[in-house]
Parts: C-alpha cells; sequence; structure tokens
C-alpha cells in the first residue's frame, strides 16, 4: 500500500466508534490516486478533502477562535491536519490537533505526513521515528491520533509539476511596419 497509518493512544477505537474507519479509509485511498495524477500537493488535498466531505463546515475548522488557523478537515469530531512537503511538520501538526482535543473541539486526530526519507538518515525509518517522536512527546501530546505516512517521491512530483506549468507567455515577433521603421 502506497500509504502507512499507525495508531496512537486508542484512536483506531475512537475513528471506528465514530463509525469512521471506512471513510476515513475511502479518503485515503482517492488521496493516494489523486497525488498520482496531480502533482499540487495542497490543492489535491484540498479537493480530495471537499469531495469526501471533510470541509463542509466550515465554520468549525478554525482552530482557535477570532484566528485563522484551520484543520484542513473536520467530520464528526475528527480533525485532519496535513503537510505533504515535510516530514518535519510533524510536531506543528501533533500540535494544531492537541489544542482541539484540550477545547474539547475534536476526539481524535489524523496527521497526513510525506513518508519519504533519505535512506542514509541515522534516526531510521519514517514508521520507527513517527512512533518515537510520537511517545516522546506524551503526555504533552496526549489526544489519540492517527499518523498516516504517504509514498510522495519529493523529486518526480516536482519535475512532473514542472513539465505541466504553461509556457511563459513571450511576445510574438512582430516586424516593425515601413512607417515604424521609418521612426
Amino acid at each position: 500500500m502506497p500509504f502507512t497509518t499507525i495508531y496512537f493512544r486508542e484512536a483506531e477505537n475512537m475513528i471506528k466508534a465514530n463509525r469512521m474507519k471506512k471513510n476515513i479509509s475511502t479518503t485515503l485511498e482517492d488521496l493516494d490516486q489523486s497525488l498520482a495524477v496531480f502533482h499540487y500537493r495542497g490543492i489535491t488535498l484540498r479537493s480530495v478533502l471537499n469531495d469526501a466531505g471533510w470541509r463542509e463546515d466550515t465554520e468549525n475548522l478554525n482552530i482557535l477562535e477570532g484566528r485563522r488557523y484551520q484543520y484542513k478537515g473536520l467530520w464528526k469530531r475528527i480533525a485532519i491536519e496535513a503537510n505533504l512537503n515535510t516530514y518535519e511538520y510533524l510536531w506543528e501538526g501533533l500540535f494544531r490537533l492537541q489544542v482541539g482535543y484540550d477545547q474539547g473541539k475534536i476526539d481524535a486526530g489524523i496527521l497526513i505526513l510525506p513518508g519519504n526519507r533519505s535512506d542514509k538518515s541515522p534516526l531510521g525509518s519514517s514508521i520507527d521515528l513517527v512512533k518515537m517522536e510520537v511517545e516522546k512527546l506524551f503526555p504533552t501530546i496526549s489526544l489519540p491520533v492517527a499518523v498516516v505516512l504517504f509514498d510522495v517521491d519529493a523529486s518526480t512530483l516536482a519535475d512532473e509539476a514542472v513539465k505541466q506549468l504553461p509556457e511563459p507567455n513571450r511576445e510574438p515577433d512582430i516586424q516593425p511596419t515601413a512607417m515604424e521603421a521609418a521612426i
């Protein structure tokens, strides 16, 4: 499977209790398929979450009252936070979800991240690193959370995205008229 889900603190049971397992699974599969076709990750993520119904109640997406910070998606008190560009978003994403959990806005969170890291990393695989970091962040980060690691190859996506860009507007080669040339 092109993505891996790791559950912490009874998140899987919370998702099952809210009857969201199938919806979440379908959303993640749709996201995976869309990422293979469309190379603009942010737009693709938002589009998939819109289509799946995660962004219908835009007023409740706000993390803090009076601020513009929003979850990527929210449905049945389960919030989605994501960044498909950098694994290091792990801490920020967990913090955003924890704020909603502490305020009683959400019961659980889903954090979507890229799982690709260098094979030469001394920290091990992304899965091992996620497990270690989330466990070490307890009790500061105590919410039930599922971390989803997508197999996104940054170099391929960047190359493909550049290939899809339209040609730059070039001024046409217009020859001056005889009158313009005389001036």
